[in-house]
């Protein structure tokens, strides 16, 4: 019985030691994990030269995003850029064109004038020629009267056998010349007439050519509106390359731009507080543990603007800073938690 009391003692003794032992080594523990939570706070908090390592890849939805846009902007500046030369062409062919017209117009215009002034210095001279023509042709019509009667006394004359057949058919050819030259005569009276008509009055001929001329300025008139447009149309396609070039080159400066070549690239996020250690070129350092026995894994390449939210790689909360990229010659440092600037933070 006694045995066994003592057994129980013995037994309750060690499972109150080893749950001492128990408590006590838990409570160093969580004292150990807070102490070490608290120098890890304390680090981060002071130190000003870790940096969040972050991939990119181009199947990140970002990254698609970009290069969808970039696509349909670079496509879009092309065809702007090719319909642009298309306008700017047609523009100096249409001045060229404007030019040439404008300088038929003084010429045709100092046709019109001469040919006016043609008009009224021959018109009257050419009336006046015409009533003298008119009154000769009367008195011709008179004489062919009377080489008519002379017809009928040759044929009278052959019947009787005062003149040969030879001579009657002289007399009569005779008499048919001065019948003709009164038909030409004739005509020659109505040729005038129209002239005097042409000369003293607004013919057709004279329409066709007025016609023409507001013909001319009205494809002047229609040359200048289409320059305008084409000019307009230049300038607003001019501001619309402009601004997408712009908007090209501003996205050249995004860090998801560079992964539209097709490659992953090693950044970093930099939080605000941290940036007094950057500046390009400045070496960065992979430790073990997040701070201890750090080595030279490369270089910052470049630096990008626009603020980028993150995660805190330590603490989890949330994290604003920007972006750099870094020229790593150990690609696996890309997958550290932490990244230093300039130095390593403990000097180890």
């Amino acid at each position: 019985m006694n045995r066994c009391d003592d057994f129980r003692r013995m037994a309750n003794r060690s499972v109150v030691v080893t749950y001492r032992v128990f408590a006590i080594t838990s409570l160093y523990s969580v004292l150990a994990g807070v102490l070490v939570y608290a120098l890890l706070m304390g680090f981060y908090a002071v130190n000003r030269s870790w940096i969040a390592p972050v991939i990119l890849s181009p199947s990140d939805r970002e990254s698609l995003e970009l290069t969808q846009k970039l696509v349909t902007s670079t496509a879009t500046l092309e065809d702007l850029r090719l319909d642009l030369d298309r306008q700017q062409k047609n523009l100096a062919e249409m001045r060229t064109h404007k030019a040439q017209l404008q300088a038929l117009q003084p010429a045709l215009a100092a046709a019109i004038a001469r040919e006016r002034a043609h008009d009224r210095a021959n018109g009257p001279e050419l009336e006046t020629v015409w009533q003298q023509k008119r009154a000769a042709n009367l008195r011709t019509l008179t004489l062919d009267q009377q080489v008519s009667g002379l017809e009928s006394t040759i044929d009278q004359e052959l019947a009787a056998g005062l003149i040969t057949k030879s001579d009657a058919a002289l007399g009569k050819a005779q008499l048919n010349q001065t019948h003709m030259a009164l038909v030409d005569s004739k005509v020659g009276e109505v040729l005038l007439r129209d002239s005097v008509l042409q000369k003293n009055n607004t013919g057709t001929q004279v329409l066709e050519i007025l016609d023409k001329q507001a013909e001319l300025a009205s494809q002047i008139a229609q040359l200048d509106i289409s320059i305008g447009v084409a000019e307009t149309q230049v300038q607003t396609e001019s501001m619309q390359i402009e601004r997408l070039s712009k908007a090209i080159a501003t996205a050249a400066d995004n860090p998801y731009y560079l992964t539209a070549t097709g490659s992953s690239v090693p950044l970093a996020l930099v939080p605000y507080d941290n940036q007094s250690e950057l500046t390009a070129g400045v070496p960065v350092f992979d430790c073990y543990l997040n701070m201890l026995v750090c080595r030279r894994v490369g270089t910052v390449k470049q630096v990008f603007a626009g603020e980028q939210h993150a995660t805190h790689p330590i603490f989890r909360t949330d994290l604003r800073g920007f972006l750099i990229q870094l020229q790593l010659e150990d690609p696996d440092s890309a997958k550290s938690k932490v990244l230093f600037l300039g130095h390593k933070p403990l000097w180890l």
